[in-house]
């Protein structure tokens, strides 16, 4: 079996067991997305979530955010962690959002990069979740089960291991597969203890029990 072969049977199996794949950070408008992506940096989505609500309330709208006092936004995000450099990239983010991008996230890979506080994590996640363009995510649940699907050689890398897996991927549904990889992460294939005998993935994975 190639790794493309291996990489497409895995997407079904994982379509198959979670087929509402979804972004576990709530937000409602472009902007929110970009902002909860960058407290969840060393942060859990879950943490993300219990924050957010709070935080949005007190600046509804993007002109509030660009203009917003950095260490009133610091009270708010305090819990996500790095508080005072997520503060910091939020303003800046949403000031040139508003300055330079009309006041919508840019759909562009180059564009998105320049803002603050986005790197290529988050481009990502931003492109195929509000654009549905292909997009993959290379989180530490990614990075890790691939490794062990071998769908990549074990890199630690985030950009090595996205640019292995761009490789391998079915373009269309990539962004699904990011969600999914997710969710089995921390359904199955958990860091310290995985559930290989329940794992869906079991007999297309090289390094199962």
């Amino acid at each position: 079996m190639t790794k493309k072969e291996r990489a497409a049977a895995v997407c079904e199996a994982l379509k198959r067991k979670y087929p509402d794949a979804v972004c576990a950070l709530h937000y409602d408008k472009d902007y929110e997305l970009m902002i909860a992506v960058r407290l969840s940096a060393q942060c859990t989505d879950a943490r993300v979530n219990l924050v957010t609500p709070a935080l949005f309330a007190a600046y509804p709208t993007l002109d509030a955010f660009a203009e917003a006092d950095v260490a009133d936004v610091e009270n708010y995000v305090r819990s996500c962690g790095f508080y005072h450099h997520k503060a910091q990239d939020i303003v800046d983010a949403c000031r040139m959002l508003r300055d330079t991008f009309g006041g919508k996230v840019p759909d562009t890979m180059e564009q998105l990069l320049t803002i603050p506080g986005v790197g290529r994590k988050t481009a990502n996640l931003l492109l195929g979740d509000l654009y549905g363009k292909p997009a993959v995510v290379c989180d530490t649940h990614c990075i890790r089960i691939t490794g062990k699907l071998g769908l990549t050689d074990g890199t630690k890398d985030p950009q090595k291991c996205e640019m292995q897996l761009w490789k391998v991927l079915p373009k269309e549904g990539s962004g699904d597969f990011c969600h999914r990889i997710v969710l089995h992460g921390r359904d199955t294939c958990t860091a310290r203890s995985p559930r290989c005998a329940d794992c869906v993935l079991r007999e297309l994975c090289k390094t199962a029990n």
